[in-house]
């Protein structure tokens, strides 16, 4: 089937859609470009559906090559007929072209192989005829120096009929969906649980059995992990009984044949020695892949959801990496994350030089007039908000602080980009820089930071390094151009994410600006070192420049459109000009809504789609769509795991989002656990559906093990008791 076809069929999409977005991808156009810049090509479609069709495009696309590939190897060993080459072409899956390639395909030296260099393999297909011929008779023919004696020659054919019958790609079908429907994964306990430190991690895997098609993704890593650290034995099994009966209703054609006992005692031996141990890595693999796929797909969303945090403005702040011997490192930094001042203080074990960091602290909010406090959440954390605390009781004043997740301060810290931008900092102190900026703009910091350290996923270690990246670098990239980047005041990172900029472009891009001061005009863009046209095409619409020559580009309408926006402004009586001044932006606005952007769009010979989205931008110039989320949630006091009781309600941050519930921050030293079940008085599909990373909920504690650190919590609670 064309491939344009097929895709059209599958996402149930029109032709001219598929093939106008391949052709755009295909010329080299980002994503988020097409998304944003191209939606009279795609029909409207946004970047999710744009970014399925690439990665099924490419799936198909690499299912055509391999067909072809096949193909090839078999007609070389003359043996393609026109029946397998249209079974090859018919296939839909890559695992379905192996199974066609398999008995073709060149193997080590075997049993089976021997026995055919011993002129073994007349003797086999006899036996498959199934006729009336006692196979011991027929097997005396085959008797040579080489094969002494009739059972050896039956042996050998035996060996030929059990890895031809493996190899049958219907066969190896029927087994593997049989054994993926009635089969079950077993794991059991491989090391002694009191010398082996991993072992406790694994305890409900000791002696576990679960259906295969039952077992959810996240227990498929878990035993997988358990698998590699050699804590646990893992072993598929099915009843073996059924599959062989299975297999011989179709191999054996009559029954009362004297070679049928034999074809059916090769179909055993093949089964247990070639086909299950194949059939259980293919299987595993697949229920990995899925599994992985999973994990990728919540890490995604966990990301997503942590980049779009809302930033907190006009605070400047004091940023705390927290530690016990080595010190607390200290930063104050202004509204704009520009570093003011650092110091270390001393505050815990051994020194403990509690009010002398006390007093460190205070002079430094005065000195920088700070009004906010970020913890790092890493070791000695919870004593270190006892210092906070202690610190906004005393002063008596409107101070607050945060406790941020700290993942990946170290990596940022110990970077190229952390080492150019602060060349006289140790890396733990980077860190803290790192910890203040998080929450000035947790987009603008966060990019700096390898995504898959950032530490919102689940298994994150245990996948496929090179899809997460791949996965995780798309949402960096999406978020990034969603919210749009101010051209002179952006990081290399954070502009490399911008669509169409390479990191070395970026590089130049801020180079640019170094030499030659703030950009006044998108324009000038086409003079940075290697950014050519296309470059320029696909980024200048995600560019934002607030007090350029030019009021359209501190919008999201693209260069390629100015003229039609100035028109647009036109029919109000309004320019661009306008747009500066608050009191006539409100006019604009007013105005604005007023217009019938399908009129509009016949008016001035353009697409609806662009019109409608011109329209939007004109009305927000510099708008960033995360000012519109709630903040974070300030504290002002701080909380023990000794001061909680069940059916307290506290207010709490998702922390992380798993498949089995959500960890909320309350303010103690552990994130409480609120398991699926208790999420919501309605059946949840999935966590994620009812909350977010970053998302402020209510919770009530439902129990509270102390010695184990563990707290369980509920989101099922009477409104008027949360009121």
């Amino acid at each position: 089937m064309d491939i344009i076809k097929q895709l059209a069929q599958e996402l149930s999409l029109k032709e001219s859609q598929v093939r106008h977005t391949v052709e755009l991808l295909d010329e080299g156009n980002t994503i988020p470009f097409i998304a944003r810049y191209r939606k009279e090509a795609t029909g409207e479609l946004d970047e999710v559906q744009i970014r399925g069709l690439a990665d099924r495009l490419e799936y198909l696309r690499n299912l055509a090559k391999r067909k072809e590939e096949v193909t090839r190897l078999i007609a070389e060993q003359e043996k393609l007929t026109a029946e397998l080459e249209a079974a090859i072409n018919a296939a839909v899956t890559l695992q379905e072209i192996e199974d066609l390639y398999q008995p073709f395909r060149p193997k080590r030296r075997t049993r089976a192989s021997m026995a055919k260099e011993k002129g073994l393999e007349p003797l086999a297909e006899m036996l498959l005829k199934q006729g009336q011929e006692d196979p011991v008779i027929l097997a005396e023919q085959f008797v040579t120096e080489e094969v002494t004696s009739p059972s050896e020659a039956l042996q050998g054919a035996q060996d030929i009929i059990a890895e031809h019958i493996t190899d049958q790609p219907e066969i190896r079908q029927m087994v593997r969906k049989f054994t993926y429907d009635y089969g079950s994964i077993n794991s059991s306990l491989n090391v002694d649980p009191e010398t082996d430190s991993n072992a406790r991690e694994f305890q409900m895997y000791f002696e576990y059995t679960e259906e295969v098609r039952k077992i959810p993704p996240h227990r498929i890593l878990a035993i997988n992990r358990g698998e590699r650290l050699g804590v646990l034995k893992v072993k598929l099994s099915v009843d073996e009984e059924r599959v062989l009966q299975l297999v011989s209703k179709k191999l054996i054609t009559n029954p009362s044949s004297p070679s049928a006992p034999f074809i059916e005692a090769a179909w055993a031996d093949g089964y247990k020695r070639l086909l299950a141990p194949s059939v259980e890595r293919d299987i595993r693999s697949s229920l990995t892949e899925k599994a992985e796929a999973h994990a990728i797909e919540i890490f995604a969303t966990n990301l997503r959801s942590l980049l779009m945090q809302a930033p907190v403005r006009g605070y400047r702040v004091l940023g705390i990496d927290p530690a016990y011997r080595t010190g607390c490192k200290v930063v104050a930094v202004d509204e704009y994350g520009v570093l003011l001042e650092y110091t270390t203080i001393y505050p815990h074990e051994p020194q403990k030089q509690w009010a002398e960091s006390l007093s460190i602290l205070n002079a430094m909010i005065d000195r920088h007039q700070v009004s906010l406090v970020v913890i790092g959440n890493g070791t000695a954390s919870r004593e270190t908000e006892q210092l906070v605390a202690e610190l906004i009781q005393k002063r008596g004043q409107d101070l607050k602080y945060l406790v941020v997740n700290e993942a990946g301060a170290s990596v940022y810290s110990a970077s190229e980009l952390a080492r150019e931008e602060f060349p006289e900092l140790d890396i733990s102190m980077r860190g803290a820089v790192s910890i203040a900026r998080r929450v000035q703009d947790p987009l603008a910091e966060l990019v700096k930071i390898e995504p898959k350290s950032i530490g919102v996923g689940q298994y994150q270690h245990d996948v496929n390094q090179k899809e997460l990246s791949r996965t995780l670098d798309a949402v960096v990239e999406s978020c990034v151009n969603f919210v749009g980047v101010e051209l002179n005041s952006a990081s290399a990172a954070l502009l490399s994410y911008v669509s169409g900029l390479s990191a070395r472009v970026a590089r130049e891009v801020v180079q640019h600006r170094i030499t030659n001061g703030s950009f006044s005009a998108r324009e000038e863009l086409k003079k940075v070192k290697g950014l050519g046209p296309k470059a320029f095409e696909q980024c200048a619409g995600f560019l934002r420049i607030s007090s350029g020559v030019e009021p359209l580009d501190n919008t999201a309408v693209h260069p390629e459109s100015y003229d039609i926006a100035r028109r647009i402004l036109a029919q109000i009586g309004s320019s661009p000009e306008d747009m500066r001044h608050s009191e006539r932006l409100e006019e604009i606005r007013r105005q604005l809504k007023g217009l019938d952007p399908k009129k509009v769009a016949q008016e001035l010979c353009a697409g609806e789609p662009t019109v409608r989205d011109i329209i939007a931008a004109l009305g927000q110039p510099g708008r960033d769509p995360r000012d519109e989320l709630p903040p974070p949630l300030f504290r002002a006091d701080v909380l023990t795991i000794a001061d909680l009781k069940p059916g307290m309600i506290l207010k709490g941050t998702v922390q992380n989002v798993v498949d089995f519930g959500a960890f909320v921050d309350i303010g103690v030293k552990k994130a409480g656990l609120v398991h699926i079940s208790q999420l919501s008085d309605d059946y949840v599909r999935h966590p994620t559906d009812i909350v977010q990373v970053g998302d402020i909920v209510d919770v009530q504690v439902l129990s509270v093990e102390p010695e184990l650190e563990r707290i369980s919590l509920t989101m099922r609670i009477n409104q008027e008791a949360a009121r």
